[in-house]
């Protein structure tokens, strides 16, 4: 069962299956592509790619889903979400990127990661040292 509920978002932009739009959509609110767009996107919301849906250009969204195909610069503020019949080349720019199974991704991804600490974090007081579990050495002895 597919769902396709926009709960609690009253602005919804629908580009419809068999429809192509050459130009930009700037919205406040969620937009869904099920069609072909060759320019740009750009919301604070979501932006949904359907199966059926192309997007070539640029897109900046709070968050991207995709079932459909993605040829662009993808930036989005909180994830990206690629779906198992997605396909996306281009460059991600999110800090979550998720991808189900069968989900294709050709390209750059930048996830704001620009090093890593020195020194690992520390375990919470709940977990106890693993340097005490380690086995130890045996000694075969012959009879």
């Amino acid at each position: 069962m597919r769902n396709n509920s926009f709960a609690g978002d009253d602005n919804i932009t629908l580009l419809a299956k068999g429809v192509l739009l050459k130009g930009e959509i700037h919205v406040e609110g969620t937009v869904r592509i099920d069609g072909r767009l060759d320019g740009e996107i750009q919301t604070k919301g979501q932006v949904i790619i359907g199966e059926d849906g192309l997007v070539q250009g640029t897109i900046t969204a709070g968050t991207v889903i995709s079932s459909g195909r993605i040829k662009a610069k993808v930036t989005a503020m909180e994830r990206v979400q690629l779906m198992k019949t997605a396909t996306l080349i281009g460059e991600v720019h999110t800090p979550v990127l998720i991808m189900e199974e069968g989900a294709k991704l050709q390209g750059e991804t930048d996830m704001g990661v620009t090093a890593w600490p020195d020194e690992l974090p520390k375990l919470p007081g709940s977990v106890s040292d693993l340097s005490a579990h380690r086995a130890k050495q045996v000694v075969v002895l012959d009879k």
